[in-house]
């Protein structure tokens, strides 16, 4: 029997190890690696809450980054109050300047974005395919923006429900670990 870390094939983050970086992945090729920092939750009625977050961004060798992200909420006293969001994916670029993401959440949504890489630092993407279980944050459209500035990955994300508009419900400064 393999376990986990005897299988034939590794995801790595870091270009300068595991199999070559294919050449479909220079448009995203910046967020490879493991990013980690701070964010805002954006609260209806009982106000903002601050959280934690690991990201991983890795590849195998084929035309896609394999994405993954948790969160923990912290409290007032900056200490970590459990764990928050979690949800994990994969960007395919699509051509020079195309993306998709494709984004699982343990909370029942599935969403699918496509989008641009608008520098070889910053991606807009809007939600082409929004699904959820019946018990998922009602949502019917998407935005996610990220750029890495001063070396430092930002993203924000607005989701509009059935009778909501476009509005921030998270955002962060992600530092990379390695």
């Amino acid at each position: 029997m393999t376990g986990p870390t005897d299988l034939p094939v590794v995801d790595t983050v870091d270009v300068r190890e595991g199999p070559e970086v294919a050449h479909g992945l220079l448009s995203v090729l910046p967020l490879l690696g493991e990013w980690h920092g701070e964010g805002v939750l954006a609260g209806e009625g009982a106000g903002d809450r601050r959280f934690g977050q690991w990201v991983r961004f890795a590849h195998d060798g084929r035309d896609f980054l394999a994405y993954e992200s948790r969160t923990w909420l912290i409290g007032d006293d900056g200490r970590p109050e459990g764990p928050a969001l979690r949800e994990s994916g994969f960007w395919r670029p699509r051509g020079e300047d195309e993306v998709e993401l494709l984004v699982a959440g343990a909370d029942g949504l599935l969403e699918l974005y496509v989008g641009t890489a608008r520098t070889t630092t910053s991606w807009e993407l809007t939600s082409d395919v929004v699904a959820r279980t019946p018990d998922a944050p009602e949502t019917t459209r998407a935005v996610r923006l990220y750029g890495i500035v001063e070396g430092a990955l930002m993203y924000a994300i607005d989701r509009a429900g059935a009778d909501t508009p476009l509005r921030p419900t998270m955002s962060a400064r992600l530092e990379r670990l390695r």
